[in-house]
């Protein structure tokens, strides 16, 4: 081996001994191996040499090459195995990875499907962007009605377009489209100008159902919320019916069901009533039916509706519907596995 070769890796050789860290062995990587390194620069010399020196000093220079490349290989083991015994505690636990939690609302909507998806009901979603139409003329709401208000609706810069305001208007849809009989339910997201307070709020979810066939009575209609009530809030959980005003029910009701906190005794959540207001039901106005194109004589219905915020403050006690929306991990973790 040329005796320049030989000093440069006796250099080299004494360098790396001296490397601590792996900035320290990348620069040295970088003096004798980078593109203006020493042994680089050697075999840049080939050329230059006649012809009878340039195979062993050609080999002489790979040989050193493949030496210095194999020592730094060795060192960079060396120090990242040294890091992991005095920087890494290898007797702590693994990090769990993180897991998300869904809200509460989505869980509460896929339960209530789930009930009366099990009761023979289809779920059929609609538009949010709807029409006066289907929100209100065809529901039997006339033009004074104070929801039909601009300080009640969100409407649209497109003449009788808005938000809807309730999933009613899917119930209307599928009336036109369906065949009968129809059992069917409909969630589904809707806007109100509401003031944003403890239990309004201007966005809110809702599932609405809907049954049309002969001979359906208020009875029926009882029965299948008693029976929803109880598998959803438990088997204590009682449902009474009030009278009530709805232009597309006739005749409506509002539905309660037992308190949750006290079991129907009477506390402060009930204001000691024992029952909590659910949302509003009745026998289908005839003519709301005769508006869908179904014939009132023959034909009978019921429909009901539920706010799922409500439902979910109910089942999880939560005092302010605005935390289903602020995205505060803090609230949304204690729902993690539900």
């Amino acid at each position: 081996m040329p005796e320049d070769i030989q000093n440069v890796q006796k250099r080299f050789e004494e360098l790396i001994k001296q490397v601590t860290t792996l900035t320290e062995l990348d620069s040295l990587k970088v003096e004798y191996l980078g593109k203006k390194g020493i042994v680089t620069g050697l075999l840049k010399k080939i050329p230059t040499l006649p012809a009878s020196e340039r195979k062993s000093f050609g080999t002489a220079v790979n040989s050193l090459k493949s030496l210095c490349g194999r020592l730094i290989q060795e060192k960079r083991e060396s120090i990242l195995k040294s890091q992991e015994t005095t920087d890494v505690d290898i007797s702590l636990p693994g990090r769990k990875g993180y897991l998300g939690s869904r809200n509460p609302i989505i869980t509460i909507i896929e339960e209530i499907t789930h009930i009366f998806y099990s009761m023979g009901f289809e779920v059929i979603e609609g538009p949010d962007i709807e029409t006066e139409y289907y929100n209100f003329d065809a529901l039997n709401t006339p033009d004074y009605h104070p929801s039909r208000d601009i300080q009640d609706t969100f409407y649209l810069a497109m003449p009788g377009y808005l938000l809807r305001t309730q999933t009613s208007p899917v119930q209307i849809r599928t009336m036109e489209t369906h065949p009968l009989p129809i059992r069917m339910i409909s969630p589904g997201r809707c806007y109100r100008r509401d003031a944003i307070d403890p239990t309004h709020y201007i966005c809110f979810h809702q599932v609405e159902g809907l049954y049309i066939d002969r001979n359906v009575t208020m009875a029926m209609l009882k029965g299948v919320l008693s029976v929803f009530a109880r598998r959803l809030l438990g088997k204590q959980t009682q449902i009474r019916f009030r009278p009530h005003f709805f232009p597309f029910t006739e005749p409506s009701v509002e539905y309660d069901i037992t308190c949750t906190i006290c079991g129907g005794k009477g506390c402060r959540v009930c204001k000691n009533t024992g029952w909590l207001e659910i949302s509003g039901a009745g026998m289908v106005h005839p003519k709301v039916l005769e508006i869908s194109g179904i014939d009132p004589k023959k034909f009978r219905g019921y429909a009901f509706g539920m706010g799922v915020e409500r439902l979910a403050m109910i089942k999880y006690q939560i005092d302010d519907i605005r935390h289903f929306y602020n995205n505060d991990i803090r609230f949304l973790s204690q729902f993690r596995g539900r």
